[in-house]
């Protein structure tokens, strides 16, 4: 009889709760306090690990240079410790793979150390190849071994993509307008000279003053001397003086004479390049005619 009355007791206060009539305040049921390693921490869909087969390098990369050397270090340093941070990826349909947007060097290291998968971050949206191109671009800015030349050419790729002059490359990438300058300088020098450059036998900074010389066989010969030892102080000096030997030259090739007549008035006569007074006499005598010319037509002064 207790049991049958016990279960009418309890069925009366479910009946009562479900008709929103409570006996007593019910107490709150807290879930359990979260481990403070967890706090904040949200997983990312865009980020996952694949087949390193499924990855491939993107043919317009502007770095295209890679110390074998440097390779060979990160790949030893993956083998023990693994890989530190995943490289950036894009899919591309008509190559059916993932692109390398940013990490190539990370993912030939991943290859050296024989490792079949690779740790990415998936960009779903779709990039324009300015917009790809510029994200490369800020990546490699990060890297100290970025070669020269390879960042010239990328600047130069951003111009041509957007239509834009250097210092709007230079506001893109927050960087100051001289080192974009200096940099598409380089890209004016001969090609063996911007060798010199990128193998490191020459100095981008001597080479961009290398470049205010516009004789190319002087150039050469700038080059040769600032590999072998001048100092970028050197370099400047010289090409000042090559400067000044120049508009010397100008200068003693062409000619300036001053003419006085009695009335006080002065004539100049000047040439680019050198005369004789048989040509400077024709000069006057057609400006002459112009003068006699302007008086019949009435022209005032």
């Amino acid at each position: 009889m207790a049991t049958t009355q016990s279960n009418l007791e309890r069925l009366q206060s479910n009946l009562d709760e479900s008709i929103g009539h409570r006996q007593t305040q019910a107490k709150l049921q807290l879930s359990p306090v979260p481990s403070p390693k967890d706090i904040g921490r949200r997983p990312l869909r865009n980020a996952a690990r694949i087949l390193v087969e499924q990855v491939v390098p993107d043919p317009s990369q502007p770095r295209t240079e890679f110390s074998s050397e440097s390779i060979e270090r990160l790949a030893k340093s993956i083998r023990h410790k693994g890989q530190l941070a995943p490289i950036r990826v894009r899919w591309s349909a008509e190559q059916n793979k993932w692109i390398i947007v940013c990490g190539e060097r990370r993912w030939r290291a991943v290859r050296a150390a024989g490792l079949e998968t690779i740790d990415c971050c998936f960009i779903d949206a779709e990039l324009s190849k300015a917009e790809n191109l510029e994200q490369q671009m800020i990546e490699n800015l990060l890297r100290e071994d970025l070669l020269p030349i390879e960042q010239a050419r990328g600047f130069s790729a951003l111009m041509e993509l957007h239509s834009w002059n250097g210092k709007q490359v230079a506001e893109s990438l927050h960087l100051p307008a001289s080192t974009v300058s200096r940099a598409l300088a380089l890209l004016d020098l001969p090609e063996d000279i911007q060798g010199r450059v990128d193998s490191g036998e020459l100095a981008a900074r001597s080479a961009y003053e290398i470049s205010k010389v516009k004789d190319k066989d002087e150039q050469a010969e700038l080059a040769v001397r600032a590999a072998d030892g001048m100092t970028l102080k050197q370099t400047q000096e010289a090409v000042r003086k090559q400067s000044r030997k120049k508009t010397k030259k100008r200068r003693s090739d062409g000619v300036r004479l001053d003419f006085f007549s009695e009335n006080g008035i002065q004539v100049g006569v000047s040439s680019r390049h050198k005369v004789n007074y048989h040509e400077i006499l024709e000069a006057l005598r057609q400006t002459t005619e112009e003068v006699q010319h302007r008086i019949n037509n009435r022209v005032h002064l």
